[in-house]
């Protein structure tokens, strides 16, 4: 009958312990010492990178040479990402002068106003304008980033911000990336993130308010026409969020001068939120577009009761005037 080897003896399994526990260690140092180097190297490309675009901006001779070998590097890094899009979006960009017979463009006050020979003013703009092939290299760049951090609202918001750029006082390619944007949100299943980190909870929705914001400095039909869009969305989805209701009332009263309509806003914002300023401030102003003293009397009050100091003041002049009509 065949016997069983004899076991080996305790020390020299003791020994073959140590052999593999030593091995295992060694993998676990080199694991740790090569993301060491890589953290390292990524770190001197940023570095590097920020001291070229501080000295040259970020279009600068030997940033697109970096910016190849920061990526062989490492193709994910978020910062990398992030200055392929400002490489090519600066490189895109170039400025030209142009005159217009308003105080405004664009949201911009003028660099310069003269008057022609019949003495009308003339207002000088510093205009942006893109090369259209290096901008659609950015929004690649953009698109990019976006597949490999598609939680991070940063280079969503990078794309907007091109897209309004670039169209300036048309935003269609804009409001249909942003109303793309909204419908993503509200079918998410965890918050999103911004540069990295969690986003606070109405991120989104005060993001929105931005970019509604910047719509209306625009001005342009189109712009407006974008800006009532998109609080019309942002307020069927979040009817609890009375800025998007305001910025309704707002666009009836400048856009349409539906007067009546815009109150009709106001006043269910000040059901809700009896302190609102920009509920109250605009119902002075669409009151008085209608001469509508009574309407105006009220809203005063109201300006007196919930207003800063200045507007306090103001609103009781108003209403001693008024009252002696």
């Amino acid at each position: 009958m065949q016997q069983p080897a004899p076991a080996e003896p305790s020390h020299k399994n003791e020994y073959k312990m140590r052999i593999i526990m030593r091995k295992l260690f060694l993998v676990f140092i080199s694991s740790v010492f090569c993301l060491a180097v890589h953290a390292q190297q990524n770190s001197n490309y940023e570095q590097r990178y920020n001291l070229l675009v501080s000295k040259l901006g970020p279009d600068g001779v030997g940033v697109e040479t970096l910016l190849n070998n920061w990526e062989r590097e490492d193709s994910t890094d978020v910062k990398m990402l992030t200055a392929r899009f400002n490489y090519y979006l600066a490189k895109s960009e170039s400025q030209q002068v142009v005159t217009k017979s308003t105080k405004k463009y664009l949201g911009m006050d003028p660099i310069l106003s003269l008057k022609d020979t019949t003495g009308k003013d003339v207002f000088y703009f510093q205009e942006n304008v893109y090369d259209d092939e290096l901008f659609g290299l950015a929004v690649k760049a953009a698109d990019k980033a976006i597949r490999i951090h598609p939680d991070d609202l940063e280079f969503r918001f990078m794309k907007a911000n091109a897209y309004i750029a670039y169209e300036k006082e048309s935003p269609d390619m804009a409001i249909a990336y942003l109303l793309d944007l909204i419908r993503i949100d509200t079918g998410l299943s965890k918050p999103w993130k911004y540069s990295g980190k969690a986003a606070d909870k109405g991120f989104f929705e005060d993001a929105m308010q931005e970019y509604c914001y910047s719509f209306y400095s625009i001005g342009s039909d189109k712009a407006m026409d974008a800006f009532n869009t998109l609080s019309q969305e942002m307020f069927r989805l979040h009817p609890d969020n009375f800025s998007f209701l305001n910025n309704i009332g707002t666009y009836k009263m400048v856009s349409q001068e539906d007067y009546k309509g815009a109150l009709k806003c106001y006043d269910k914002v000040l059901k809700k939120k009896p302190e609102d300023y920009i509920a109250i401030r605009n119902g002075v102003l669409a009151s008085r577009k209608l001469k509508d003293v009574k309407r105006e009397k009220k809203y005063l009050n109201m300006l007196v009761k919930h207003g800063p100091d200045a507007d306090k003041r103001s609103a009781e002049v108003r209403l001693q005037v008024l009252g002696k009509k």
